[in-house]
């Protein structure tokens, strides 16, 4: 049994920070049902059949918690009989709600599933304690005992160290992904799943993407200083251990973390939201839908979780494999630029041809909504099919803990 995405559809992605943000002041369920309600309007859905809404969001605390996937289907008017969960892979949420949408209706329990995921950054970071270190092991020092883990751009500089790459061709990666973002708007490749957000009073709150800085050149990262050299000194504990420390504690190769990330070749911190409606090949021949892409396959895939952000690579080559295919195969790729380190080297661990990967840009140039970002991906890849009659794609990325979701569709 096939399921197939019929559309996809995401908001612009705002500044993510209070005052500065277009979206900044909206409830994160408001910006969940916008592309819930848009979903629904451009596909003439009725909600009632949606058998399970199934959304990622990351940090589940304060406006963000209490299931922000159902409470924005009631939000967005869905019929009552709409289920929905929320659940939270870091990072890799949003692929991973579509991978779950999926294999319920390959499975043949479900019919209709709508997946996607939201996070404002603006709210989550203006009420998080500057003075409380960010521990994923919440202070069970038995797990940081087996398992250290460190603030991900202190990881994200390590992976660099132990690789041997340096700054510039990190920086020269996120001029690329500013050229292409900028290349992308500029020639309307978004367009098809953009979505406005607008006030409850009706006014426009955002139509086009906010983040993106297009002038972008060598010379203008050059000035920016690195900023995780300060992470790393800070102390995770009342012993006084470091972020830094915790990574050396499991790799004492390391001598000195060479610090080669800062604000322009990191991910963008940025409010997003982002649907997909997956059914089966039953419902939307007896409903007149179209399909635009299938599932091919799924996977998910443990890495160090000290490094952190190395599994996008071994989860790739396990989704080629269980898919059947070659990377030969594959037309367009999208890695999350988490940070560029990642991407980077995803490309050359797989020995990528770098035109086909974030052909559009990447989360550098455009932002990263944690909850939302794999969802979001899987659309731009989708649209990006289509415009350039590829078959298939890859999505894939780096998530906290060490993990790494990933997924194949293919264009139909």
């Amino acid at each position: 049994m096939q399921a197939y995405i019929i559309d996809a559809c995401r908001t612009p992605r705002s500044i993510g920070k209070l005052g500065k943000g277009a979206l900044a002041h909206l409830h994160p369920q408001h910006l969940g049902a916008t592309v819930l309600r848009a979903i629904a309007e451009r596909n003439d859905l009725n909600t009632a059949d949606v058998d399970d809404i199934i959304w990622g969001t990351n940090i589940q605390i304060g406006k963000q918690r209490s299931d922000l996937g159902r409470m924005a289907a009631l939000d967005a008017d869905y019929d009552v009989k709409s289920s929905g969960v929320t659940l939270d892979r870091f990072c890799g949420s949003g692929i991973s709600t579509v991978s779950i949408a999926a294999a319920q209706i390959m499975s043949g329990m479900e019919d209709v599933v709508i997946a996607g995921g939201t996070e404002m950054m603006s709210y989550t970071n203006s009420i998080a304690d500057p003075n409380e270190p960010l521990m994923l092991d919440s202070g069970n020092l038995s797990l940081r005992e087996k398992h250290p883990q460190s603030q991900q751009g202190v990881c994200a500089d390590a992976i660099a160290t132990l690789e041997g790459i340096d700054r510039a061709p990190l920086d020269e990666l996120a001029v690329v992904s500013q050229q292409r973002a900028g290349r992308a708007i500029e020639e309307g490749r978004f367009d098809k799943s953009l979505v406005p957000v607008y006030n409850h009073d009706g006014s426009l709150a955002l139509d086009k993407e906010e983040f993106p800085r297009p002038g972008t050149t060598l010379e203008s990262l050059a000035g920016l200083k690195t900023v995780f050299e300060a992470w790393s000194d800070i102390a995770v504990d009342e012993d006084g251990v470091t972020y830094g420390q915790l990574i050396l504690r499991k790799y004492p190769e390391i001598e000195k973390i060479n610090h080669v990330h800062h604000a322009g070749n990191s991910s963008g911190v940025v409010d997003g939201a982002a649907a997909l409606l997956l059914t089966s090949e039953k419902y939307a021949e007896k409903n007149g839908l179209t399909p635009r892409a299938r599932v091919v396959a799924t996977a998910n895939m443990g890495d160090c979780p000290t490094l952190m952000l190395n599994a996008p690579v071994p989860a790739a080559k396990k989704v080629l494999s269980k898919a059947g295919l070659s990377r030969d195969d594959i037309d367009v790729w999208e890695i999350n630029e988490a940070f560029a380190v990642v991407a980077e080297k995803f490309i050359r661990d797989l020995e990528l041809d770098r035109e086909k990967v974030n052909i559009n840009g990447g989360a550098m140039a455009l932002g990263h909504p944690i909850g939302a970002t794999g969802s979001i991906l899987i659309g731009t890849a989708l649209d990006e099919l289509e415009r350039s009659r590829g078959r298939y794609a890859l999505i894939t990325m780096c998530a906290a803990g060490g993990m790494a979701p990933a997924m194949i569709i293919e264009r139909v």
